[in-house]
């Protein structure tokens, strides 16, 4: 049968990031010699039976040759730069040990693992200080799904995610096994990191001296670590697991020759059908698996993946073994759709401003202050409005942590056509209420934000406690700001009059305090 086509990116293009005045334009590094595509090894795990896996993931400087010249200088979990891939399996009981060989404090964000807040979730309020292991525990319970690793220590987490502190998470089930998607990681299953970096006169990269309260950007597209990348393929089909892992960048994707691709899943996991694209939109952490079938080039032929006009990824065929290559089905899974529970008020979230005046529900964030509460097990109408209009206005994405919710509708209207899968990020356009449908199956302490590292570390952002009502309401130990910047000025040796924080300026220029 037939499928429909979506040749265009939806959002509203007069909030694109091209037309914001600190928009910084990709540009092909001239100095670079092209190179295959770095792949992140998957994590070797300590110890892994039926029923649990336990892994240690370490936080660590290194270096990477991505110029000719001076090797560049950053932070990676397991690695030299973002991450080994951790693999985990829907059922299983994880340990992890969570050890901290930076010279300053960090945390480990599970960015879409549905997890107990706000110490597993490994937010704001769960630092490990260097020197320092911590362990946590949790079981995996959601589907098959491309989620990722973070470093989450407000007001710094867009430095430390600049320096490299950004990796994949698998979640594998059994019934993402019996779909038929290629999955020989590596080779036609393939983890797709999309960065962007300026590199200094010494190769380096300098965040005070590029920092923008908008997010920080780059002229260099940086995937997987990589610049100028290739990769060779080897069969019919790939399967790319792509992530906006940028500070601030959307990427709006296509193929040299307009190839069409299609959709199979959204943050949290396998959509319900496939949707076919030839230009697809990701705004800052959303995730996209695609799959792009190459049979119809010969061997010799070259496809450029594109952001707006610049070249990102050149796959060049050397081989075309069958990996299955018949049309997917037209269901891929049941998602029953989250039915609100009755007589609830809708949870009113507004974004606001740009630059230094972003704020939360017409607040900065307050790392000790709850701004709103849902039971646990229920499931709730969320409205998120994007207010902005200094400017022009710009999409922000939307992010929660502790759970997926279902998006309901865009301004009264049907969400975009793969928007019916599981999300944990939405890019919300200027003017514009998305709804969704949110449920958490775990009591704690959340954060919700702008993903756009430098709103969230600069005040767009708050917290919500989900309270199981069968159970005594817990004193939680939250992180506070004066305890946080303490340990940053004792770390990096001076005061805290004396100590360099970005996107603390965005509350002293609104005379307020984090």
């Amino acid at each position: 049968m037939a499928h429909q086509t979506y040749t265009d990116y939806f959002f509203d293009k007069s909030a694109f990031n091209t037309l914001d005045g600190g928009y910084i334009p990709l540009t092909v590094n001239q100095e670079a010699p092209a190179k295959p595509l770095a792949i992140p090894a998957l994590h070797p795990v300590d110890h892994e039976d039926e029923q649990s896996v336990e892994y240690t993931v370490t936080a660590r400087a290194g270096e990477v040759q991505m110029l000719p010249g001076k090797p560049t200088k950053t932070w990676g979990y397991d690695a030299n730069v973002l991450g080994q891939t951790i693999v985990f399996k829907e059922g299983q009981h994880v340990t992890i040990h969570l050890k901290n060989d930076l010279p300053e404090l960090t945390t480990f964000h599970w960015h879409g693992l549905n997890v107990p807040g706000p110490y597993v979730d490994g937010g704001c309020h769960a630092p490990v200080y260097p020197g320092e292991t911590k362990d946590i525990e949790f079981d995996v319970v959601q589907p098959a799904a491309t989620l990722w690793l973070h470093a989450h220590p407000c007001p710094e987490t867009a430095v430390q995610v600049y320096k490299g502190l950004a990796a994949m998470v698998l979640v594998q089930d059994k019934q993402e096994e019996k779909l038929p998607f290629p999955r020989h990681y590596g080779v036609d299953d393939i983890p797709v990191i999309l960065q962007d970096r300026h590199f200094n006169e010494d190769n380096q990269w300098d965040y005070q001296a590029d920092y923008d309260p908008d997010g920080v950007q780059g002229p260099t597209a940086v995937i997987n670590g990589t610049v100028n990348p290739y990769f060779d393929v080897t069969t019919r089909r790939l399967r790319l697991r792509l992530l906006d892992g940028a500070n601030r960048r959307e990427w709006r994707l296509h193929f040299s020759d307009d190839l069409e691709f299609a959709q199979i899943a959204s943050d949290g996991g396998i959509m319900p059908s496939p949707v076919y694209f030839t230009h697809l939109m990701l705004s800052c952490a959303e995730r996209a698996e695609v799959i792009v079938d190459f049979s119809k080039y010969e061997i010799g032929d070259q496809v450029v993946l594109y952001s707006d006009d610049v070249p990102l990824l050149t796959f060049r065929i050397k081989d075309k073994k069958d990996n299955g290559h018949d049309p997917l089905p037209e269901k891929l899974v049941d998602i029953p759709r989250l039915q609100p529970t009755p007589d609830l008020p809708v949870q009113e979230v507004v974004m606001s401003g740009m630059d230094e005046e972003v704020e939360m529900d017409w607040k900065k964030f307050d790392m000790q202050r709850i701004d709103r509460t849902q039971d646990l097990g229920v499931t709730q109408v969320w409205d998120v409005t994007n207010t902005n209009d200094m400017k022009g206005g710009m999409i922000h994405p939307f992010h929660i942590h502790g759970g997926q919710f279902q998006i309901i509708s865009r301004d009264g209207h049907d969400p975009y056509p793969n928007e019916y899968g599981w999300k944990d990020t939405v890019g919300v356009n200027p003017g514009e209420h998305v709804r969704f449908a949110m449920k958490f199956d775990f009591a704690g302490v959340y954060m919700y934000h702008c993903h756009i590292l430098e709103h969230e570390d600069g005040g767009m952002m708050a917290q919500i406690e989900v309270i199981d009502p069968s159970k005594p309401r817990p004193k939680y130990k939250l992180m506070d700001h004066h305890t946080l910047m303490t340990a940053f000025a004792k770390e990096r040796g001076v005061s805290m009059d004396d100590m360099w924080i970005g996107a603390m300026n965005s509350y002293k220029k609104m005379g307020m305090h984090m």
